[in-house]
């Protein structure tokens, strides 16, 4: 029984090494491609090495966002100034690309803003007790398109066709009158034809 497993086992290995040095001798790599660049060295080694040694990375921070950026003002509705000059309005506006909402004239907007003012084509935006931080406008309306219309060719209506002659009836039994001979006139009987 050993003897058999020892043989398995020294054929195995044959088996591998034959597959093994066939393969490395009889298959071809895929040629490199003509436009493929080596990488070198040197470009590797300047990697940040302080992860290897324990620190840990440094992360940008991204600077944040105008104030301003963040907000897109879709549609006014503003009345005419009041007595006290206070200007009560609606604005819709969209906040960070989410839907837009509908804010009247001092309602809160996010944390510490305020819609302090609406006006015909802007609204202000502020602090609650402060001045105005910035103003929203309405997107310009894009030019009307202009332009001619193109000529449109009528063409001369056709000439109606001629009417058809009318055909005179005969009555039943009445004989054919001669080629080039003209019908009698209604109302008169022809006394050949009445017997």
């Amino acid at each position: 029984m050993i003897a058999r497993l020892s043989a398995f086992v020294i054929w195995a290995l044959v088996a591998v090494a034959t597959v093994f040095w066939g393969m490395r001798l009889f298959v071809r790599a895929d040629p490199v491609p003509p436009h493929a660049v080596v990488a070198s060295d040197a470009v590797q080694l300047q990697g940040d090495l302080s992860g290897l040694l324990g620190a840990e990375p440094v992360t940008a921070v991204a600077a944040a966002p105008q104030m301003s950026s963040r907000f897109r003002l879709l549609g006014v509705m503003a009345a005419k100034a009041s007595a006290d000059g206070s200007a009560p309005g609606v604005a819709l506006i969209s906040i960070d690309g989410k839907p837009a909402r509908a804010f009247t004239a001092g309602a809160r907007v996010e944390d510490q803003l305020v819609l302090q003012n609406v006006s015909l084509r802007s609204a202000s935006i502020g602090a609650a007790q402060g001045g105005a931080s910035f103003v929203l406008e309405i997107p310009a309306l894009p030019a009307p398109a202009t332009g001619a219309l193109p000529r449109v060719m009528i063409e001369p209506a056709s000439p109606a066709p001629a009417p058809a002659p009318a055909t005179v009836q005969r009555p039943v039994g009445a004989s054919n009158p001669p080629a080039g001979a003209r019908p009698p006139p209604p109302g008169k009987i022809n006394p050949s034809t009445s017997r």
